[in-house]
């Protein structure tokens, strides 16, 4: 599932190709949707929530798309091809100048733009909020306090608590923060969590390339991060993996075992003590 940064940038470029421009084309392949046409809608500003994505129109309705595993946005020309199969295209938005069409949406809704809430409404604080401050800072500090003996991997990745964190800031941001992901909230500093993680996704929002260590070479991206048995950047001891979670949202956790502290799971036999780090590709709109 794509990070909030990820989802950040979609809404950004998709907000330049389409905001204050009327609709020429606004079709909704989505069963429930089959019937709506947007056609002649201004689109007033495409916006992230989260790892949620709102296209507002001038009629006070809402557009709302959630990614999930494998959904993404592409931008195109007028005329110019797509790169996907047709099948997989859920909604096509296109102005005068360009065409986003939406590939594997499976979330879709259009509702009243004052209703939004139903369906971001029970989000934390989205750490990409323009207007982020103490307050954000304050509640999604409370949230994350609220289970103290959760781990704290589990924690920074429910969005309900704080919005916009996946595997690979929680797997960097429990790293630099010494602990171990399987840590109780109540052994981590909690408020330095939150910074981290509002830093790391604000330092890649507005470029393709994710970095948590500040290089952008190639193999040079990530602290532990799908560094399963390579070593540390830090102290050069082998990177360990475990699991974390159960059934759909078990997640492989990425560690240093020499780095960072507390517990950490029993050694795993056979494949599930070397994950495979399977990974998708970073942004989804084109």
């Amino acid at each position: 599932m794509p990070e909030g940064d990820t989802v950040y940038l979609a809404g950004r470029r998709l907000h330049t190709a389409l905001a204050r421009q009327r609709l020429t084309r606004g079709e909704l392949r989505h069963p429930r949707l089959s019937t709506v046409d947007l056609a002649g809608r201004v689109v007033l500003c495409v916006r992230s929530v989260g790892k949620h994505l709102l296209f507002r129109f001038d009629d006070q309705t809402t557009l709302h798309t959630h990614f999930r595993l494998d959904g993404s946005w592409h931008l195109y020309r007028p005329e110019e091809r797509w790169r996907g199969p047709a099948h997989q295209v859920r909604a096509v938005l296109a102005n005068e100048h360009r065409v986003a069409v939406g590939f594997r949406l499976h979330d879709m809704a259009l509702l009243p733009t004052a209703e939004e809430f139903r369906l971001v409404g029970h989000l934390g604080p989205d750490l990409l909020d323009p207007v982020w401050g103490r307050q954000q800072e304050d509640e999604a500090v409370e949230r994350l306090l609220r289970d103290p003996d959760r781990e704290v991997g589990l924690a920074l990745l429910d969005q309900t608590a704080v919005a916009g964190l996946g595997n690979l800031y929680k797997t960097e941001v429990c790293f630099l923060l010494g602990v171990s992901p399987w840590a109780p909230v109540s052994d981590v500093d909690v408020r330095a969590a939150v910074r981290w993680s509002r830093k790391l996704l604000l330092r890649n929002a507005a470029r393709p390339e994710q970095s948590t260590t500040g290089e952008l070479g190639r193999d040079a991206q990530h602290w532990v991060f799908e560094r399963t048995g390579r070593p540390c950047r830090r102290c050069g001891t082998a990177v360990r993996t475990g699991t974390q979670g159960e059934g759909t949202r078990e997640r492989v956790a990425y560690y240093c075992p020499r780095c960072q502290h507390g517990p950490r799971p029993a050694p795993a036999a056979g494949a599930a003590a070397q994950a495979p780090e399977a990974g998708r590709s970073r942004r989804s709109s084109g």
